[in-house]
C-alpha cells in the first residue's frame, strides 16, 4: 500500500510517499481503510527528533494521528468494532509508550493514518461511531483540535461574559476552542492576521488583534484597562507568555496548549489533548448541531501528502489541512 513516511529524523524535507506492508490487525486490534487523514504540527515535532529520547521511531515512519475511514478487519478479541463500521478518531505511534496515556486511557496506538490502511487498538476512547450525517472530512479533521479544545474548556471553567485572549485562533485547534467559547457566551478576543479576521469572526470571535502589526499586550491593556478574565495560549512558545501574562486579572486563567511549555513557575497551566470516554461522541453530536464547524481550508490527494506536510511547516495554515482518499 501507500503512505506518507519518514525516513529518517528532520522536517518535512525527510517525507515521501513510498509501499509499505499493508498492517493486519492482531488480538484487541481493528484495521481501517483510511478516507481522511488530518494534519497536525505534532506529526512534525516528533519525526523532528525533540522527543527521541522518550519517543524513539523506528524507521520508516508512518505519519498521521487523525482520520475517519471504514473498519475492513478485525482481530480476536475485539467486540466493539465491526467490519464496515464508519468510524474516526485519532491513535498514536506506538513508541509514545506510556507518553499516550495522557492522550487517552487504554492508550489509542495506530500504525500511522496518512496510509491506505492503519490498525488500531480498539478498546480506546480514541477511536468512536462516525454518524452517517457527519462528513468524513469533517470528521477527520475534529479528533486532536477537539479534544484538546474540551480539556481547555473543563480546566478554564468559563462562566458567560468571561472575556478570554486566544493566542493563535485561526490555526487548527483555534477552529475548536473558538466556537465552543462563543457557545459558552464567552467574550473571544483572538489573534489573527487582516486576512484571516472574517475566518475567526465567523468562528464566534468578538474582537480580533493583528498580532502583525500591533503589540497584543499594549493592545489588549488599551481595550480591556481592568484586565481580562482568561489568556489561552495555543500557538506561542512558553518563553514569549510571561510578557502576555499580565494582561489577566488576578485570579484569571492562564492556559497553555504550545510546546515548548512555559514552566510552572510563570502561572501557566499546560493542558494536553485528553480523551475521556464520550467525548468524541459529543464531539460529533456538536459538529452535526453545527456548533464545531468544518474548518477544512485545504485538501491533497495522498500523492501530495509530503507537500501538505511541508505547507504546514513552512507557510501560514489557516484552519486544518486533510489529505483524502482518491476514492473517498
Amino acid at each position: 500500500m501507500k503512505a506518507l513516511v519518514a525516513r529518517g529524523y528532520g522536517g518535512a524535507e525527510v517525507l515521501e510517499v513510498a509501499d509499505v506492508p499493508v498492517p493486519l490487525p492482531g488480538a484487541g486490534q481493528i484495521q481501517v481503510r483510511i478516507a481522511a487523514a488530518g494534519l497536525n504540527p505534532a506529526d512534525l515535532r516528533i519525526v523532528s527528533g525533540a522527543f527521541k529520547d522518550s519517543v524513539p521511531l523506528e524507521f520508516p515512519h508512518v505519519l498521521g494521528s487523525d482520520f475517519a475511514g471504514t473498519v475492513t478487519a478485525v482481530g480476536p478479541e475485539v467486540g466493539r468494532f465491526s467490519p464496515g463500521d464508519e468510524i474516526f478518531g485519532l491513535g498514536q505511534a506506538r513508541a509514545a509508550g506510556s507518553m499516550a496515556s495522557l492522550v487517552s486511557s487504554p492508550p489509542s496506538f495506530t500504525t500511522g493514518t496518512m496510509a491506505e490502511y492503519a490498525v488500531f487498538d480498539a478498546d480506546t476512547p480514541a477511536l468512536a461511531l462516525r454518524p452517517a450525517e457527519l462528513p468524513a472530512e469533517h470528521a477527520a479533521s475534529l479528533p486532536v483540535a477537539a479534544l484538546t479544545a474540551l480539556p481547555l474548556l473543563r480546566a478554564g471553567d468559563f462562566a458567560r461574559g468571561t472575556k478570554t485572549l486566544v493566542i493563535g485562533a485561526a490555526g487548527g485547534v483555534g477552529g475548536a476552542v473558538v466556537p465552543l467559547l462563543a457557545a459558552q457566551g464567552v467574550h473571544v478576543i483572538a489573534t489573527a492576521i487582516p486576512s484571516d479576521e472574517g475566518y475567526v469572526r465567523g468562528l464566534g470571535a468578538s474582537e480580533t488583534i493583528d498580532y502583525r502589526s500591533a503589540d497584543v499586550a499594549a493592545e489588549t491593556r488599551s481595550r480591556h484597562p481592568d484586565g481580562i478574565d482568561a489568556l489561552v495560549n495555543l500557538a506561542l512558545p512558553g518563553t514569549a507568555l510571561p510578557a502576555l501574562a499580565g494582561v489577566v486579572r488576578p485570579g484569571g486563567r492562564l492556559l497553555n496548549i504550545a510546546f515548548p511549555s512555559p514552566g510552572p513557575s510563570t502561572g501557566f497551566e499546560t493542558v494536553y489533548t485528553n480523551a475521556r470516554p464520550g467525548d468524541l461522541e459529543e464531539v460529533a453530536a456538536l459538529a452535526l448541531k453545527g456548533v464545531l464547524p468544518s474548518t477544512v481550508t485545504r485538501r491533497y490527494p495522498p500523492a501530495e501528502a509530503a507537500k501538505a506536510y511541508w505547507d504546514l511547516e513552512h507557510e501560514h495554515v489557516r484552519g486544518k489541512l486533510l489529505v483524502t482518499a482518491v476514492d473517498a
